[in-house]
């Protein structure tokens, strides 16, 4: 189903026409999450209807994902602090949100104070005003001027964290992974929640059909 095809479908199911906001909520990284709110602006304009637009996407790269998002990725739900986007990833996606028409913008799953705070000083021109926290360093890195290392002091400026291609330090790992595909979706019975806890057997049946 396409982002408008959701956002119509959303539409309906609210009494009295409509939604006050829409938007979409975790399982995917900023940019997915910032694609699919563009789609539903363009559905929104298409069928001239207007609200308030909303993302909380997740603070982890998952370019890899399937369609249910990082949950088909084998590190997920403990392997996954390696995807952790930076801060300054954060201030890119504020803003790109924010040029959107996105009012509502935050985060979900993985999402530190840190973060918090980026979204926060990359729209305090908006605001009129930094977050409290703000007063322990400086804006993109221009604190680190005082370094004694001239090399880091070369670092405090924008242009130098805008730029950066993080590398993650694990020399035999894969940039990206191979998401689980068990063609288990929504109605198929492995997903019907028990109120017992899983037996043994069952959990025999599931280890045999995973895939290292």
């Amino acid at each position: 189903m396409s982002p408008q095809d959701l956002l119509f479908q959303a539409q309906d199911s609210v009494p009295g026409g409509g939604a006050s906001i829409i938007g979409v909520n975790c399982h995917f990284d900023p940019d997915t999450s910032l694609e699919t709110v563009k789609l539903m602006k363009e559905g929104l304009q298409a069928a001239k209807l207007k609200t308030h637009l909303m993302s909380q996407p997740l603070a982890f790269d998952t370019p890899d994902c399937g369609k249910q998002g990082f949950i088909d990725l084998p590190e997920f739900p403990f392997g996954l602090e390696p995807r952790i986007v930076t801060r300054w990833d954060i201030q890119k996606y504020a803003r790109k949100a924010y040029d959107l028409g996105i009012c509502f913008i935050g985060g979900c799953s993985g999402f530190e104070p840190y973060h918090i705070r980026a979204i926060a000083e990359e729209l305090a021109p908006e605001r009129g005003f930094l977050p409290e926290a703000s007063e322990k360093h400086g804006s993109w890195g221009n604190s680190l001027s005082m370094h004694t290392k001239p090399w880091v002091r070369a670092r405090a400026r924008k242009e130098y964290w805008e730029n950066l291609r993080t590398a993650s330090g694990r020399p035999y790992c894969p940039s990206v992974s191979k998401p689980d595909g068990w063609g288990v979706t929504k109605g198929t019975r492995e997903l019907m929640q028990q109120k017992e806890a899983t037996s043994e057997q069952q959990l025999k049946e599931l280890f045999q059909k995973q895939k290292f």
